[in-house]
């Protein structure tokens, strides 16, 4: 039977845990999640915490999100798995916040609640024809080549055109790009979902152009996922000389910023190197500084699609030392293309009975602890309720920045217990509550333990293929090796 019992769960014994132990819920099992929960195992010996998850598959942006060539940023998903074996932890996939079970009823179960879902919405450039069909979120795409389960069937167009746009020139705009652009003989071997690799296969895009507001001295991305598009063999790299020039404001924001400064040395010395023999399936690939979009343009021979994009010049002014803004020029031109990538930001969804900032994008906290009321003089507290990750600080930084964000978190949570703010309490029912609830509900929880039985099963579907794993990357798939 798939369906997960509270009361076979539940004859686990857990000898190490205190009579009154602290139970702690993290909702969201990417690396916010799992360094949460292994900073307060750590920290707190009478810790009983629970990670729950609305896939259930674990991991989150480390499984749908980290590009399949990048293998060795996976490996921290052996440290997540020694976490959630813990004695003192479980992972409950397929679990969902608002549906499932409530805010507020985690709250009443649970000491604490670390949210940690991340962010999986998208910020909008509010402009003419953003609705076309070809235009799409960067995060849809990235979803759609790693297996996530709700893009399986994003099929984009990748074969009406020769011609790609990006908007955005950070590290997720580069990964797309990278993706595709990269020889799919190389990606065969990583695991890349089947399906985006067959679509790979057959693309006729052959130019990609990474459009940015501002200029290379300003690029969002990091010298190493910069140095690694670079290489890709037989790629012609453009870029306007003229957009190379550096003003003196550059030279005091690079001078500030030696990742922004390695950056633009890179960008440099590609327009100057270029494959040293002539490819018989030649790629481009187009850097596009100071230019924003204005409106996207629809096709003449195919209603409602995408087939172009009209670009406003801009240019940059001083608004503090050290600090530059794009501003329109009221000069336009319209770039054709075939397909549209919005690298433009991740934008968290709020839940019911949690205070949100929709300007920001992220929930109003003091060092993790969430505020629910920061206007005046005074903050008021949510007692027992905390946030970590993108949800605490906007969608920025990489893997690791999450490690620190967990670390400030649980500081928090540790000075509450200390005053006495947040107490273990007798009547918090904890994980045998969450699971009689969900019991009731005939919700189909996934612990870990099945996890790794989908996790072999990938793995030897995979070694099939010369691939790492053969990800499952639809509901139905999901749901019939839970089955087995």
């Amino acid at each position: 039977m798939a369906v997960f019992k509270a009361r076979a769960w539940l004859s686990r014994a857990f000898s190490t845990v205190a009579s009154h132990p602290l139970r702690v819920c993290v909702v969201g099992s990417g690396p916010a999640g799992f360094y949460t929960a292994e900073k307060m195992l750590k920290a707190h010996q009478e810790a009983q915490v629970d990670i729950i998850d609305r896939l259930p598959t674990p991991f989150g942006l480390v499984r749908s999100g980290v590009a399949p060539d990048h293998p060795e940023t996976k490996i921290v998903v052996n440290q997540f798995t020694r976490v959630a074996q813990h004695e003192r932890c479980s992972f409950f996939g397929n679990v969902t916040l608002g549906s499932s079970v409530t805010l507020p009823e985690l709250r009443e179960m649970y000491d604490v609640v670390v949210l940690s879902y991340g962010a999986e919405s998208d910020r909008v450039l509010g402009i003419p024809g953003e609705d076309l069909s070809g235009i799409y979120a960067a995060r849809e795409f990235v979803w759609w080549y790693n297996g996530h389960p709700n893009c399986r069937y994003l099929n984009p167009d990748l074969k009406s055109s020769d011609t790609a746009v990006i908007f955005g020139q950070g590290n997720v705009a580069l990964d797309v790009a990278r993706i595709l652009l990269r020889p799919t003989t190389e990606l065969a071997t990583t695991d890349i979902a089947s399906h985006a690799l067959s679509a790979l296969e057959k693309s006729s895009i052959r130019k990609v152009y990474l459009i940015g507001r501002r200029g290379p001295a300003q690029a969002a991305c990091t010298a190493k996922e910069l140095r690694e598009i670079l290489g890709i063999k037989d790629l012609h790299v453009h870029i306007k000389e003229a957009d190379l020039l550096k003003t003196p404001a550059d030279e005091e924001e690079m001078k500030n910023n030696r990742i922004r400064k390695r950056v633009y040395e890179l960008l440099s010395k590609s327009v100057t190197s270029r494959p040293l023999h002539p490819s018989s399936d030649p790629r481009e690939l187009h850097f596009v500084f100071f230019r924003k979009p204005n409106k996207f343009l629809e096709s003449d021979e195919r209603t409602g699609h995408v087939s172009g994009v009209r670009l406003e010049k801009t240019k940059l002014i001083g608004i503090n030392p050290g600090e530059q803004m794009a501003v329109g020029t009221g000069q336009f031109e319209d770039l054709d293309c075939g397909i549209v990538l919005k690298s433009i930001g991740y934008k968290s969804i709020p839940v019911d009975g949690l205070p949100f900032d929709n300007q920001k994008g992220v929930v109003p906290n003091d060092r993790g602890r969430v505020l629910s009321d920061t206007s005046g003089d005074h903050t008021r507290l949510e007692k027992g309720l905390y946030v970590c990750g993108w949800l605490k600080r906007g969608p920025t930084g990489i893997i690791a920045t999450n490690l620190f964000c967990a670390e400030e978190t649980v500081a928090s949570i540790s000075e509450d217990l200390k005053q006495g703010i947040v107490t273990s309490s007798s009547s918090s029912s904890g994980r045998e509550g969450l699971l009689q609830l969900l019991d009731n509900r005939n919700v189909r929880v996934v612990p870990f333990s099945r996890w790794e039985k989908m996790d072999s099963q990938e793995r030897e579907l995979g070694n099939l293929k010369d691939k790492p794993r053969e990800k499952l990357t639809t509901w139905e798939e999901l749901e019939k090796a839970l089955e087995e």
